[in-house]
């Protein structure tokens, strides 16, 4: 039925009222279509999945610990809980995956994060290595804490590793910081390539183009020889942040999975989401904070 027809008047008896009558009132104005929202994966939106990854760890802290308080002689229970976390973990790296194949330059300084969490990324993400000076420190902390020899003997946190899950944790260490090492060197070699011949001939040549010195220069030719500069460059940074995201999810597993046992690595689980989730609210509430030339430029 059209709007018309629908806005005129029916009479008593189902007919139409007479020309005499009142004019029935102008139907609303339809509400202007909201405004579309980011694709699935474009890193706008990547950001909304970074946010219920944050709420999602906060989550898991609370099992976690309340796993470590009640559950430690439970180790099937454990692992359902090991098994969701690191789900949890996996989904996230799909999604950021995804994400990095539409814009790997967001991802890689990610405007989500505070400006305390960027002084310690490690191409897009946490460094590797850090999560054994992690293990390490959780381990001396819970020593600490043991204060007799019997809680010594039957400790099953990270106080009590064992002589060969310490041999297999320096191993899978040695190994994780090679591999780190290739691809910080792999990530120097690009961002060194900022300042290859095609750089910059390409910014000698936009540079004469701005100033009008060369007529015969096309922009067109010239910007498009620009992004297929870039993009091949940014394609290089994608393959990189892949394979740095590998390392994180493959080092966690292999601790989660293969060296300790399920209450220890639910209290390597426990520091781990701690130290994330502290970090990312200490730097938001530093960022909160008026920095000296702000305030200095307000009370001018």
């Amino acid at each position: 039925m059209s709007l018309a027809r629908v806005s005129r008047v029916l009479a008593p008896g189902g007919a139409t009222s007479s020309s005499s009558s009142s004019p029935a009132p102008a139907p609303a104005p339809a509400p202007a279509p909201a405004p579309p929202g980011p694709p699935p994966h474009h890193p706008a939106a990547f950001h909304q999945v970074f946010d219920t990854w944050l709420a999602d760890q906060e989550r898991h802290l609370q099992e976690l610990v309340s796993a470590a308080e009640r559950c430690s002689d439970q180790p099937e229970l454990l692992r359902g809980l090991l098994g969701r976390v690191m789900d949890q973990y996996e989904q996230y790296y799909r999604a950021k995956s995804l994400s990095a194949q539409q814009d790997v330059l967001a991802m890689l300084s990610p405007p989500w994060r505070s400006t305390l969490e960027d002084a310690f990324l490690w191409i897009g993400g946490w460094r590797p290595s850090m999560a054994f000076h992690l293990i390490y420190s959780k381990s001396g902390l819970q020593l600490l804490e043991s204060t007799r020899i019997h809680d010594l003997l039957q400790a099953n946190d990270l106080s009590g590793l064992s002589g060969e899950q310490l041999r297999l944790i320096d191993h899978l260490q040695l190994r994780t910081i090679r591999e780190e090492r290739h691809i910080t060197e792999e990530m120097a070699r690009v961002q060194e390539s900022a300042a290859d011949a095609s750089m910059v001939e390409l910014s000698h040549l936009a540079t004469q183009m701005i100033m009008r010195t060369t007529p015969c220069l096309s922009p067109s030719s010239v910007n498009q020889r620009v992004d297929t500069t870039l993009v091949a460059k940014e394609n290089q940074m994608e393959e990189l942040l892949h394979a740095a995201d590998d390392l994180r999810l493959r080092t966690l597993k292999a601790i989660v999975h293969d060296i300790l046992t399920p209450i220890q690595a639910v209290h390597f689980l426990i520091a781990v989401a701690e130290l994330h989730l502290r970090v990312h609210d200490w730097g938001k509430r530093r960022d909160a904070v008026p920095t000296s030339s702000e305030i200095a430029t307000h009370s001018k």
